[in-house]
């Protein structure tokens, strides 16, 4: 039996991947109180395999303070029952949330006459960080669209499932600020930059004229088979340890030519029917 437990910072997609998870044939619960946790799993769970093989439970700020606090007590006691049980946090950065909630008028649950939304935030993600310690999956969705998070969900959680570990290659812009989500991150910038030749800059890592002009670059080899190295020498021991995602993050200044190549060149190295390789541009729109 699989449980996914999805927790979240108000305004940072629970909802959207509590709908994707239902779409791809989990069986969702959204704001179940933690205190119903053990009752739920002992009298629903365990007494209809079938209905609830694959659960989904959303749990967020909207509990008690006081059994957020007890997470850990409760993760114990589900997998002692032999369930497997996963823990999804979403988060975001603070200015893309306050920018969320201006957008569509929505009152955060924190939020009273005494608490405005910025302080509620801060409350928030103190309270939950007794749920994102035992998170197996941390996705950061600040520059992250409504489609573009379903196909996260889908290839982070969803297709995993056949798979063994899921390696996500990400490109970003250091001048966008490094992603929040990410386990190991490589700086590019040192590296031959094709923003400085003329017919380059309005092209992307994706353009057969930057691949050609990168792959000529010592240094930029170098760093590529460094980085393939390391992982390469680090997956098994992940996998030992239990680790289903992991997320390999290169940055360059802008996010457009060096990491973008770099991140496309590794992924096509590590694909395998034994891995789920995921490739994610985050500058690229």
């Amino acid at each position: 039996m699989k449980l996914l437990i999805v927790s979240a910072l108000s305004g940072s997609g629970k909802s959207i991947a509590l709908d994707t998870l239902e779409d791809c044939g989990y069986y969702c619960i959204d704001n179940l109180p933690v205190t119903l946790l053990e009752d739920f799993i002992n009298n629903v769970m365990l007494v209809d395999r079938n209905t609830y093989a694959k659960t989904a439970i959303g749990i967020d700020a909207r509990n008690q303070s006081e059994s957020l606090s007890n997470f850990s007590e409760n993760i114990n006691l589900i997998r002692s029952k032999g369930i497997d049980c996963e823990v999804i946090f979403m988060q975001a950065e603070e200015a893309t949330l306050l920018k969320r909630y201006s957008e569509t008028r929505r009152r955060h649950p924190l939020t009273d006459y005494n608490i405005p939304l910025k302080e509620a935030l801060l409350i928030e993600r103190e309270m939950l960080t007794p749920i994102a310690r035992h998170a197996n999956v941390v996705i950061d969705t600040s520059r992250t669209q409504y489609h573009q998070l379903r196909e996260l969900i889908k290839d982070q959680i969803v297709e995993r499932d056949y798979r063994h570990i899921s390696l996500q290659f990400q490109s970003f812009g250091y001048k966008h600020g490094v992603p929040l989500d990410a386990d190991f991150v490589f700086d590019a910038r040192s590296l031959p930059n094709p923003y400085w030749i003329p017919e380059l800059r309005s092209l992307t890592g994706k353009d057969q004229a930057v691949m050609d002009f990168l792959k000529e670059q010592l240094f930029v080899n170098e760093l590529f088979a460094d980085i393939h190295a390391f992982i390469d020498k680090w997956i098994p021991r992940f996998e030992k340890e239990g680790r289903s995602y992991l997320t390999i993050a290169i940055g360059c200044t802008g996010g457009q030519h060096r990491s973008v190549y770099l991140v496309d060149a590794l992924a096509k190295k590590f694909k395998s029917p034994g891995l789920n390789v995921i490739i994610r541009h985050r500058e690229l729109h």
